[in-house]
């Protein structure tokens, strides 16, 4: 049976762990990076410590295998990052030395931060990020995990959401298009899906 449930502070190695398994385009990035945390370091790990009320997980009997992250506004939570978690990695990682070619790629990030569409943040000014493990998913748990977290943004009187997608990550592209995203736009690789938030 697969629990949903609000975040834990254990929970964030498990959100590390789902980030980097799934961080080559919903496939198992392990082998390109000796660093395994690099992926969660901008991906999930930045949510939970900043806005955990805005996280869920999703868990079996084998542990957290899946989970939601994501923010009611994208440019204040880029505030946040500026001045409570960029700091410290970019001081981490300033020598890259030892690192692989997909690790200094994830430390270009860290450095200089990727931003949503400005168009786009500014009709959809929710994001998230959603990852689960191969054995929960096709039993609709990415489903019930999205609907809990839209569910609470309606709550708060957000008025849309946005994310991007691997543009290689068939699987992912179908999903957000079948739960009711609409694409809105691609840029290099990834695709920026939108959906507006009403009663």
């Amino acid at each position: 049976m697969v629990t949903l449930r609000p975040y834990q502070d254990s929970d964030l190695d498990a959100l590390y762990e789902i980030c980097l398994v799934t961080g080559d385009a919903g496939k198992d990035a392990s082998a390109l990076h000796n660093d395994p945390q690099l992926i969660g370091h901008l991906y999930s790990a930045p949510y939970a410590v900043i806005e955990p009320d805005n996280v869920l997980v999703a868990e079996d009997a084998g542990g957290v295998a899946g989970y939601i992250v994501g923010t009611y506004d994208t440019l204040a939570f880029a505030e946040k990052l500026e001045a409570e978690w960029w700091p410290a990695l970019r001081q981490r990682y300033a020598d890259p030395a030892g690192l692989t070619q997909a690790d200094r790629l994830r430390v270009e990030a860290i450095m200089r931060p990727h931003v949503s569409p400005a168009e786009l943040v500014a009709a959809y000014p929710a994001h998230i990020h959603m990852n689960l493990l191969a054995r929960l998913r096709g039993q609709g748990v990415g489903t019930g995990l999205l609907s809990a977290w839209r569910d609470q943004a309606r709550i708060s009187e957000v008025k849309g959401i946005h994310l991007g997608a691997s543009a290689s990550n068939a699987g992912g592209v179908a999903f957000w298009t079948k739960s009711g995203f609409v694409p809105q736009m691609t840029l290099g690789s990834t695709v920026w899906f939108g959906m507006h938030l009403s009663e």
